[in-house]
């Protein structure tokens, strides 16, 4: 009892404030970053606050649900996002999606957070080793990738130069983000930890393009699994709506950043931001971090 003792002495009112708070500066880091709100709220939220990991999951995929949406038309405007790179991945990663929610529900929650650890640690590793790849090298698009004209231009104005661009290894692709669909849901972090690597280091798109397109596909991928989180009671109104409207304010502020930040600075947040967060789950499923 004497544990509980300083939770129960706040407030109910304050917590939501706080989400509010959190929420507002992890949108503003988590759109450059491309990586969804959701991959810092779940690991934050279930680490500070006294919300049990199922309800943090369900208002993550909302989280990370309201970051895209809220970026989605200043990303376009932009150039920084590509429906026709992004809606042909997404359509399948939503579908996989739905599996990924209902087996992350039936697992334990030790579990859920030891396989996220490492998986997202796997990812910083494999992009730190990378080196550079803010426009990466495409000699030749493949026949799928032409077929569904993932190709486009925009204008760094960071740099200065009008980048074009086109994506090669898109049937590795497409079997990637079926993949990424289920450690989607499963996780309840929508997908962009997972989306910008697929996108810029296998298919060779440029990395903010990679980072804007990013946030198209977790409009659709989160859509479809948190309706199953949903289903299953474990979104709560308390937790959610503070969370979301804070973070949608914030990445309103982050879609502009991503327009005017270098492209070495915003993989550097990216590495930051997943070493961050894949430590702090791993920690915690193992029991080291309580």
């Amino acid at each position: 009892m004497a544990e509980l003792a300083p939770t129960a002495a706040i407030a109910w009112w304050i917590w939501p404030l706080a989400l509010f708070a959190a929420c507002f500066v992890i949108g503003i880091v988590a759109v450059p970053a491309g990586i969804g709100g959701g991959t810092l709220f779940v690991p934050l939220v279930s680490g500070f606050f006294p919300f049990h990991l199922d309800f943090v999951r369900g208002a993550g995929l909302l989280v990370a649900l309201a970051s895209a949406l809220a970026a989605g038309p200043l990303l376009l405007r932009g150039g920084l996002a590509s429906l026709r790179l992004a809606l042909p991945l997404a359509l399948l990663a939503s579908a996989s999606s739905i599996g990924g929610a209902l087996l992350g529900l039936a697992l334990p929650a030790a579990a859920v957070q030891t396989a996220l650890g490492v998986i997202v640690l796997g990812i910083v590793a494999l992009m730190f080793m990378a080196g550079k790849s803010e426009f990466p090298r495409v000699a030749q698009p493949d026949a799928l990738g032409s077929a569904l004209a993932m190709n486009g231009v925009f204008i760094d104005r960071a740099g200065g130069q009008r980048v074009d661009w086109q994506v090669h290894r898109t049937p590795q692709g497409v079997a990637l983000f079926l993949v990424i669909g289920v450690l989607a849901g499963m996780f309840g972090i929508g997908a962009g930890w997972a989306n910008v690597p697929a996108l810029n280091l296998l298919m060779g798109a440029p990395l903010k393009v990679a980072a804007g397109s990013s946030g198209l596909v977790l409009s659709l991928v989160d859509s479809a699994a948190a309706w199953v989180y949903i289903n299953k009671g474990a979104v709560l109104p308390l937790i959610a709506v503070p969370s979301v409207v804070g973070m949608m304010l914030g990445a309103r502020i982050g879609a502009r950043l991503l327009n005017v930040l270098p492209g070495p600075v915003i993989r550097r947040m990216v590495i930051a931001v997943l070493l961050f967060a894949g430590v702090r789950a791993l920690l915690k499923g193992l029991g080291l971090w309580t």
